[in-house]
């Protein structure tokens, strides 16, 4: 029988997760209390029953019967039962602006603040973190994208191919995303914001590509970062983490930042990898 714990911090999309997991053909349960996931699979042991592939939704929300939710999974694998389990996480600022968005309480904020909650959650959840199979950090992702995430993972099985790369270009002077996980600064690169024919062009405009592209140092920085992203990439992928999210930043977020955002999406799609891009501030 296959089995998945689904689990991770409020407002991350563990519900989009398991709607996808029952598009899959998954029995799926929320808010199940650990220590009933063993007997519910020995129900399904039995001759009469049709059920192959169960999915579980464990989170902070089960109060009391949450805690003993690292001993329950540790039993399940003593005793021999093959499961995967999904972390799923987001940046506190994302979270913070869903919940205000749903306008729904933190589970775990009661008279306090969201943040506060927040951080009670990740403490709450740190063990079972570490024993997770995939964490998807759902920050940058649309409902669409964690179903086809999700979907890769569990029909293709080839972890190494969900390795998604999540590039982003953003201008300084609009702020810093706080987002990603790698932030690089394009503005060594001369600016054609300064250059008359260029300036009201962006860095999806073949000519500002071209005027980027010529320097020796924007060639020798792209080398660079492509050796370093794709020298570390398996290392995140033994670690669960399926999600790299890299941001290139210039002034305005218009030029510079938004080649280099392209230039790799080209060359990691080329390298057979998985990408989304997004910029920010066009």
């Amino acid at each position: 029988m296959k089995v998945i714990i689904v689990t991770g911090l409020s407002g991350a999309g563990k519900t989009q997760a398991v709607n996808c997991l029952e598009d899959l053909g998954y029995y799926c349960i929320d808010n199940m209390p650990p220590a009933l996931i063993k007997n519910f699979i020995g129900l399904t042991m039995n001759d009469q029953s049709s059920i192959e592939k169960a999915a579980f939704v464990i989170d902070v929300r089960g109060g009391e019967f949450f805690g003993a939710a690292k001993k329950c999974l540790e039993d399940l694998k003593t005793s021999g039962m093959d499961y995967k389990v999904i972390f799923l996480e987001a940046s506190d600022e994302i979270l913070i602006r869903r919940f205000n968005e749903t306008r729904r309480a933190h589970p775990l904020a009661g008279k306090l603040s969201t943040q506060d909650g927040i951080e009670k959650e990740k403490h709450a959840l740190r063990d079972i973190r570490k024993m997770a199979d995939y964490v998807i950090d759902t920050s940058n992702m649309k409902s669409a994208q964690l179903r086809e995430e999700i979907t890769d993972i569990f029909t293709l099985g080839q972890d190494k191919d969900s390795f998604t790369i999540n590039l982003q270009s953003f201008g300084y002077k609009h702020g810093i995303p706080l987002d990603v996980d790698m932030i690089f600064d394009m503005r060594f690169i001369p600016n054609p914001f300064y250059v008359t024919s260029l300036k009201k062009l962006t860095g999806n405009s073949k000519k500002v590509q071209n005027y980027v592209m010529k320097y020796p140092e924007t060639k020798s920085f792209i080398t660079k970062v492509d050796e370093l992203i794709n020298e570390i990439t398996p290392s995140f992928a033994r670690e669960g983490k399926y999600h790299l999210n890299i941001a290139f930043g210039c002034t305005g977020g218009q030029h510079r930042s938004v080649t280099m955002a392209n230039v790799f999406a080209e060359i990691f799609k080329e390298q057979g990898k998985r990408i989304t891009i997004e910029h920010r501030d066009l």
